[in-house]
């Protein structure tokens, strides 16, 4: 499902990170006093009234510096700026205009994207009577807010969200993969090789924002759909900034598909950015292929194979459900086998087990391996379990304590439904409920 994407940009310490905290209502990014904390760009799925958005959460906006730090931010703030639907451009009232937000100003007038510009730390109705200056930011429209407090947030938004849907029209059937990754794993070059054979017809379709583009793959009469996130359009002087368009796309990328294929560079080897992908994606719960590139660069005996998908499954910990698969975007060797393990994956995510066969098979189970008692010694019982949720499987316990259900028990039922129902790619979700009071 497609999000508009909403991206807060500003100076440094102008209370970006305290917005995006409060339009999420948790604190997911770092708020200090301390100017150029938010280092890391912060992602998050917010809603107001029904309607659903994307958020961004950008570094402060410093112009023309040679400090390198400040120079990849202000690359990625222009990359934001690109990639987003609409933008929130921060000001600071106690500390008034400074030459950097006319700057920003300017920028913003010449995206030609919709931009909302707010002016933060107003605290009270008669501190608003104090802010005419700003309108020299060159907007009609200026919005006075206190992100700390909440103050005339929901008046920003409602504008904010004005022309957002709150109904996404008729869902999509068809199955959408994403080809996630690090850049320079191939990504382009595993989208372009599976676009290139006679039998796949592309067609270009307008997405989200205004220079991504999704493709039609047609696969023996079935169109499947993928989603880009391929390449920069543009080169970056940053390194910084080439990971964070990386980062926005595959974060849209995860949020609109159905699969992910995880693409990792056999040469490399399997890295830390790449569980955070794989994290990203198992957040989201959507299923999960990773793919090994560059197999064909690789010197090969009969193991090796078998002792790289060995070390990656030991690094995948409570991820090793996924698909591990060894391909050559260059030679095209296996890359097919990449669409057909996503729609069984996509089957496998979509794929739903009778209440009655559940029970009599995982009661059971429990009963032969009952959950651990709680803390203070109280016996933990399991009465019933059924499935829920429509577009991934969730399973559902009732239980005397919900919250006393010990982790590894937790990995103990989850390995039973694995083993018994399959599930193969696919995240699973454990849900814990109370079916009757709890014991006093």
């Amino acid at each position: 499902m497609k999000l508009p994407l909403v991206a807060i940009v500003g100076r440094p310490n102008v209370g970006k990170s305290t917005l995006f905290n409060r339009l999420l209502g948790k604190r997911d990014a770092i708020v200090d006093d301390v100017s150029g904390v938010t280092r890391d760009r912060n992602y998050g799925e917010a809603e107001w009234n029904g309607k659903k958005f994307r958020l961004i959460d950008t570094g402060g906006y410093v112009p023309e510096s040679s400090d390198l730090f400040e120079n990849a931010i202000r690359e990625q703030v222009e990359i934001a700026i690109k990639e987003s639907d609409s933008i929130i451009f921060l000001v600071d009232f106690k500390t008034g205009i400074n030459p950097v937000d006319k700057i920003i100003a300017t920028m913003l007038r010449q995206s030609e994207k919709d931009f909302f510009v707010v002016i933060n730390k107003v605290d009270n109705e008669k501190q608003k009577n104090l802010i005419s200056e700003f309108y020299e930011l060159g907007v009609s429209d200026i919005y006075d807010i206190s992100a700390m407090s909440g103050r005339k947030i929901g008046d920003l938004l409602d504008d904010v969200t004005r022309n957002f849907s709150a109904v996404q029209g008729e869902e999509e059937k068809r199955l959408k993969i994403a080809i996630v990754g690090r850049p320079n794993v191939g990504k382009s070059s595993l989208t372009n090789a599976l676009l290139g054979e006679e039998r796949s017809i592309v067609t270009d379709l307008p997405g989200t924002t205004r220079d991504s583009i999704d493709s039609i793959l047609k696969y023996y009469g079935e169109e499947i759909i993928l989603i880009d996130t391929a390449g920069l359009r543009k080169k970056s002087k940053v390194q910084e900034s080439i990971e964070f368009f990386s980062n926005i796309r595959s974060y849209k990328a995860i949020g609109e598909c159905d699969v992910a294929i995880v693409l990792i560079d056999a040469q490399q080897g399997f890295e830390n950015q790449d569980q955070k992908i794989i994290d990203e994606v198992i957040r989201w719960r959507k299923g999960l292929i990773i793919a090994v590139n560059k197999w064909d660069l690789i010197e090969k005996d009969n193991n090796t194979a078998v002792r790289f998908e060995k070390a990656i499954k030991a690094k995948l910990g409570t991820a090793d459900f996924a698909q591990i698969v060894f391909i050559s975007a260059l030679t095209k060797q296996r890359i097919y086998k990449l669409i057909e393990l996503s729609k069984s994956v996509q089957a496998e995510r979509l794929k739903r087990i009778p209440t009655s066969e559940l029970n009599e098979f995982l009661l059971s189970e429990i009963e032969k391996n009952p959950p651990p008692s709680t803390k203070t010694g109280k016996e933990v019982k399991i009465k019933y379990v059924t499935m829920g949720g429509q577009h991934y499987p969730v399973f559902i316990f009732f239980t005397n304590f919900p919250k006393q259900i010990a982790e590894h028990y937790k990995r103990f039922l989850e390995n039973l439904i694995r083993k018994q129902y399959g599930y193969v790619g696919v995240p699973i979700t454990l849900s814990f409920k109370s079916k009757f009071k709890e014991a006093e």
